[in-house]
């Protein structure tokens, strides 16, 4: 049975104030200072290493801030730092699969740990994302686009409050384009979304663009103590 939760029933934010990260003695971001809404889609911009991937990785909790607060919250309650991992669902291209898992294996194992959306099922959801023909092959044996596919089809089809989707668009051919882009338009309208992209179309030219070099710092500063 897949598990269930009350996701999207009530608006979920994440604001943060002077979030910072640094590694080494560069600054990856500093001082940002902002607030994000369920039902909203927000689009992270910026050359290649400019520190997107880094950003949403701190604003879903797996990488620590530097410094600068981040807070979570589900209606009037307060979501804690260890807790986030349950409302969130992520692709990312670095994201690594069980390659040993057929594909029928891993939507079976994923959707054991994460709630599925409504109407979806896991037994159609090799065809929703046009690989049925690919149901019990070896993911070892897929091509990246279609590995990219898979990566994208359990985050959209999981049930979260926030969605964060990393470069989507990566190793994948026009048609599977064509369906990320519904999946996207398909996803729960209450629902925080995050893509980070310096590809517009990416994003719909409704999200609000973050560009992340707008934090940055201008020149070499001297590192808090």
């Amino acid at each position: 049975m897949s598990p269930t939760g009350s996701y999207g029933h009530e608006p979920f934010s994440v604001t943060t104030e002077g979030l910072s990260k640094r590694f080494n003695h560069e600054w990856i971001f500093r001082d940002l200072s902002m607030a994000f809404y369920g039902g909203k889609k927000y689009a992270v911009t910026g050359p290649n290493g400019s520190g997107k991937s880094t950003l949403l990785q701190v604003l879903w909790g797996q990488m620590p801030q530097t410094s600068g607060d981040l807070q979570y919250r589900k209606g009037d309650k307060t979501i804690e730092s260890a807790d986030v991992h349950r409302h969130v669902s992520i692709a990312t291209p670095y994201m690594d699969l069980i390659e040993e898992f057929t594909l029928r294996e891993i939507l079976a194992f994923h959707f054991r740990l994460k709630p599925i959306r409504a109407p979806y099922n896991v037994p159609d959801l090799a065809r929703e994302m046009y690989l049925d023909h690919a149901l019990d092959k070896p993911l070892s044996a897929f091509s990246s686009g279609m590995k990219q596919r898979v990566k994208l089809g359990l985050a959209c089809f999981t049930e979260a409050d926030i969605y964060f989707l990393d470069e989507p668009g990566t190793n994948l051919d026009a048609q599977a384009f064509s369906w990320y882009r519904k999946q996207l338009d398909d996803l729960p309208a209450q629902a925080l979304v995050f893509i980070a992209s310096n590809n517009p179309d990416e994003y719909p030219a409704s999200a609000e663009v973050i560009d992340i070099t707008r934090f940055k710092p201008r020149s070499r500063q001297p590192l808090s103590p």
